[in-house]
């Protein structure tokens, strides 16, 4: 192992990858994360404005970037983001999903809307997704799906319970499609803990204060802090992981 061969195992030049929720957040710092590596990045949103703002920006950099906006919740959109993600450059290699929602209601008052908004979205969005990228991560021989969840998939949580509930439906569909998809196609998760994205603070102050405090390093992570764990698992760099859920949580979930 030398200099150059280190830097390959990161490099994603030529490679095209897809990231839902790319506009802001944990998404917009892997969106640039992957630009730098070289990738060609389609960035999805719900917001149309926001998918334009994303895709100048990485553009004026020097960037192959493309901004589609999608709802998670809609399969008709989800299948347009990857039609127009072919178009633009002829296949798939990545996909990150990361896009979601926090809706959140008490256990014992949930409402049917509630949860179908939920699910379609945290749950059913991530794993359609993928499957109509199917046929072109099959060609790709660096095939490699990152399906963000949550350190709530591991701890209970009565105000998040849904969005827990999903996310850890979603850890449970990573390594159903690792084990269908293998061996052309690597499918890991990436667990984060308390990161400073809008999610959290939309929570009140002492709330947003208990989630930094609630890991060994008392403090929420920035969203740039997650960019390096998603590249390693969607690059070359973990090419023998596959089936696994790396928790970048700050020391909030118990081992």
């Amino acid at each position: 192992m030398d200099r150059a061969k280190l830097q390959s195992l990161f490099n994603l030049d030529g490679r095209v990858a897809i990231v839902t929720g790319g506009t802001r957040g944990i998404g917009r710092a892997v969106a640039e994360g992957f630009v730098a590596a070289g990738a060609k990045v389609v960035v999805a949103s719900r917001k149309a404005d926001a998918c334009a703002e994303a895709e100048a920006t990485l553009r004026a950099g020097g960037a192959d970037v493309l901004g589609v906006p999608t709802h998670m919740g809609e399969l008709d959109d989800i299948a347009t983001l990857v039609a127009r993600t072919v178009d633009a450059f002829g296949g798939v290699d990545i996909v990150v999903n990361n896009a979601a929602n926090a809706l959140t209601q008490p256990m014992g008052d949930f409402t049917p809307e509630a949860w179908q908004k939920s699910f379609d979205v945290n749950l059913r969005g991530p794993v359609f997704l993928v499957q109509e990228a199917l046929p072109y991560l099959r060609k790709s021989e660096h095939a490699s799906v990152v399906n963000v969840i949550s350190a709530g998939a591991f701890l209970f949580a009565s105000g998040q319970s849904m969005y827990a509930a999903a996310k850890a439906g979603l850890m449970s569909f990573t390594r159903a499609m690792a084990a269908a998809y293998a061996p052309t196609i690597r499918v890991n998760a990436l667990a984060p803990g308390t990161v400073e994205t809008d999610m959290v603070h939309n929570n009140p102050p002492e709330v947003q204060d208990a989630m930094r405090q609630a890991g060994f390093l008392r403090r929420g992570a920035d969203p740039d802090e997650m960019a390096g764990p998603v590249l390693f698992l969607a690059s070359d760099a973990s090419s023998f992981m596959t089936g696994q859920v790396l928790l970048v949580d700050g020391g909030l979930v118990p081992h």
